[in-house]
């Protein structure tokens, strides 16, 4: 696996289990499978889901997860649906209706909504599933049999943690904006929320306005050039959610003719970004390891669909778990700017061992 460096659900309804049943030797010969764990490596199917290989930490999800395919002389089929919920299902239903016995899929669901339709197809036809960033709050794998395991990450603390890295840099006073992610996420609403704790941590600091820019450095360049002149010389600090965001701002501020004179945030750790924060361009991020993402999850699921890792052994608060994360600034940027293999955190063995909590 590639990754960076670091330092020392609701029920089944009773409709579609009872069609689940009914159909259950008709998907022994169709796709599904009942005899989970019974996969021979090589016939497992490693499938990867994302929104668009265009932004930087997405495309380092697929690539992580080819580096864990490469890794068990198997190939991950990269998808992308470029953020759209229709495309997205249309692609998962295509999957579906083919040979699922031994499936693997690690998804991002473009929103929570489209979490719940994802789990429940994967459920009625054996596929096996890893999901992360965004699922209903009432949703839970402890729930399915073939949804294995939600990754995602604490977005309040990261969010609050970009927050007063912010704060520290326009010493403590002056007004900022914030550009949000694609607002029907669990991602955004969380990093959100985080902004808001910092800014109650943080009296001094008056955020100014906040926009959407769905994750998009495209939008995020046209929102900031739009919201520097409303609001002109007041905004000393700009809070993105993601680093692709930040990124746009940071093209915005260079083409006013204020770069370097405003201080700018995000998350993700992407090259670019790390590269602007050693620069002394971008004040912080936060690492959540995109290429580990892309290669834990199909780890996840390759180890069940094989029998290495049985569903009864797998601890209830790994089922849907926090993962570890780290701030990054100029103080520790080059402990992360230098990109390393580490097979040892697919194996089997060590799949949860950057989980830091259960999804509260």
């Amino acid at each position: 696996m590639i990754r960076i460096s670091r330092p020392a659900g609701a029920l089944l309804s009773l409709g579609l289990a009872a069609a689940a049943l009914a159909g259950c030797s008709e998907a022994a010969t169709s796709g599904g499978s009942s005899d989970a764990g019974a996969c021979d490596p090589a016939d497992v199917q490693l499938v990867g889901q994302v929104r668009n290989e265009s932004n930087p930490y997405e495309a380092s999800w697929l690539d992580g997860g080819d580096a864990f395919a490469e890794s068990v002389d198997l190939e991950q089929q990269r998808l992308t649906y470029d953020g759209d919920s229709t495309k997205q299902q249309e692609q998962i239903r295509q999957l579906l209706a083919g040979d699922t016995e031994c499936l693997v899929m690690n998804v991002l669901p473009n929103g929570d909504a489209d979490t719940t339709p994802i789990v429940e197809g994967a459920e009625q036809a054996g596929a096996y599933l890893v999901t992360q960033w965004n699922k209903p709050a009432e949703l839970s794998p402890l729930d399915y049999d073939y949804w294995i395991s939600h990754i995602t990450y604490d977005g309040v603390d990261s969010g609050q943690q970009i927050g007063d890295a912010l704060a520290e840099a326009i010493g403590g006073s002056g007004g900022i904006i914030a550009l949000q992610g694609v607002l029907d996420t669990a991602a955004a609403k969380d990093r959100f929320a985080g902004l808001e704790a910092s800014l109650e941590a943080n009296p001094d600091m008056k955020l100014l306005d906040d926009q959407t820019a769905n994750f998009s450095r495209d939008e995020a360049l046209a929102v900031t050039k739009t919201l520097l002149a409303k609001h002109g010389n007041d905004i000393k600090g700009i809070w993105a959610a993601n680093d692709d965001m930040a990124l746009g701002a940071l093209q915005a501020l260079e083409q006013a003719g204020r770069a370097g004179d405003v201080a700018v945030v995000g998350i993700d750790a992407v090259p670019d970004a790390l590269t602007a924060i050693e620069n002394g361009e971008m004040t912080a991020t936060v690492s959540s390891d995109g290429p580990w993402q892309g290669g834990v999850g199909l780890a996840i699921g390759y180890c069940v669909a094989t029998g290495e890792l049985e569903m009864e052994d797998i601890a209830d608060e790994d089922r849907a778990f926090y993962a570890e994360q780290f701030l990054i600034n100029d103080e520790n940027v080059a402990d992360f700017a230098t990109p390393e293999t580490d097979s040892a955190d697919f194996e089997c063995d060590n799949v949860f061992n950057r989980a830091v909590g259960p999804l509260s």
